[in-house]
């Protein structure tokens, strides 16, 4: 008897833990087959994929926060910073997302009033606007031709007409993560000059540093945010601003200033511990130093060159997907190809349900697709992440997969994708 009811509890406590699970079936019934087992890749434009080595240097005992050897490597960190922006400026690590850095820029260059100019080309440079917003900036938004990159031509003749340079920022995005669309930012840079506008010019690289190349020295950036989670290899929770001279000098009489996000605290010489306004991020700060070994070892010319590789193959495998009729199946959603990110993809799907074949990918693949972001993607898009630590069988992986989820679903397509894509790694392993 007391046999019969452990088991019995046995069987109950089974069944409850298969139903949390979601994978309960009656007795006797098999479960459905599936084919994802194995790792899971998620593909994504970020979190990215986590190197093993970054995640083993975060395995660690909380160490002493006033001195020693966290001290010294958040010193070696800091000061290797600038240079992955390429900028002599100061660099300045926020214990936040991108949007928390997006805040640090704002709060510590602008005062309540000031008007900041937002050129919109996807979502994000236009969330960089309404987060200035809520703090009390006048923002005006200058949209970008839809699924294109912003007009430097329209930048300077807006500037031109601001004749009271009322306009004291410029937000934009280098790579906007929702349309995956890429901006040139040097060519706005030189727009600007040729306005002779004096508005701080601040740029979101989030979604392109450590993928695409930057420098914001050389191309006349005056503020640049970045985040942890994509190219730099790092989870989520490290939000990056570097700023110029420039842009310390309007920090001095910025009005928004606020406590937690000051630069000028962060840079005082009171205690190492200001540099974080309070405890270090310990666990990120171990992954972010592997992260910057990892990236000085194979170069940074080389992880563009990499990544251009990879947007290239992506790219040649959507277009491969795409039918005759463009309306039936698979698109890239930006239309000018020298305007497309080398870190991620919208694709466009015409009357593919996209919701169908990321669950395809997810369930059967064991692939994680980005979702289409924003209304304007809502149930016709699905975005690949290509940025941070990968390799030629991950990106053929991913995009063997979809093929696979659109052969399963009878889906409209051209040729081969993955046979494209095939070709353009190999004409570089060539070299």
């Amino acid at each position: 008897m007391l046999i019969r009811a452990i088991s019995n509890c046995w069987l109950a406590f089974a069944a409850a833990v298969a139903s949390f699970e979601g994978r309960s079936n009656p007795p006797g019934k098999a479960s459905t087959m599936s084919l994802s087992h194995g790792r899971n890749l998620v593909s994504i434009p970020g979190p990215s994929v986590i190197p093993d080595r970054v995640l083993a240097a975060m395995h660690r005992a909380m160490p002493n926060i006033y001195e020693g050897a966290l001290v010294e490597m958040s010193r070696g960190i800091l000061a290797e910073l600038p240079a992955i922006a390429r900028t002599e400026g100061h660099g300045f690590i926020a214990i936040a997302n991108g949007h928390g850095a997006w805040d640090m820029a704002i709060s510590n260059t602008l005062s309540r009033g000031d008007k900041a100019l937002v050129l919109e080309s996807g979502r994000f440079a236009v969330g960089w606007g309404e987060q200035a917003a809520i703090q009390g900036v006048e923002v005006e938004v200058l949209a970008a031709q839809p699924r294109r990159a912003v007009d430097p031509a329209a930048v300077e003749e807006r500037l031109r007409a601001d004749t009271g340079h009322r306009i004291k920022a410029i937000l934009v995005v280098q790579v906007d993560t929702a349309s995956s669309v890429w901006n040139d930012i040097a060519a706005i840079r030189r727009a600007i000059d040729a306005a002779g506008h004096p508005a701080l010019y601040m740029v979101d690289v989030i979604a392109s540093l450590g993928c695409m190349p930057y420098e914001m020295d050389a191309w006349g950036v005056d503020v640049t945010v970045g985040g942890s989670q994509k190219g730099l290899m790092v989870p989520p929770g490290l939000g990056f601003t570097w700023a110029n001279a420039k842009a310390m000098a309007a920090h001095q009489s910025a009005g928004l200033r606020a406590a937690y996000w000051d630069w000028t605290r962060r840079v005082s010489g009171e205690s190492h511990y200001f540099r974080y306004a309070g405890t270090p991020p310990i666990s990120h700060l171990y992954a972010l130093r592997e992260a910057l070994d990892m990236i000085a070892e194979e170069g940074m010319e080389n992880i563009w060159a990499r990544h251009r590789v990879f947007g290239d193959a992506v790219r040649a495998a959507v277009g491969a997907w795409a039918p005759e009729s463009n309306e039936a199946g698979l698109e890239l959603n930006i239309t000018e190809p020298a305007e497309r990110a080398d870190s991620v993809t919208t694709v466009r799907t015409g009357t593919i349900d996209p919701g169908q074949l990321r669950q395809i990918c997810e369930t059967q693949g064991g692939l994680t697709l980005g979702i289409g972001l924003g209304p304007e993607f809502e149930g016709n898009a699905f975005r690949i992440g290509h940025m941070g630590h990968l390799n030629p069988t991950m990106i053929l992986g991913t995009l063997g997969t979809i093929e696979a989820a659109l052969d399963a679903m009878d889906a409209p397509k051209g040729g081969s994708g993955v046979a494209a894509a095939a070709e353009v790694i190999g004409r570089a392993m060539r070299g």
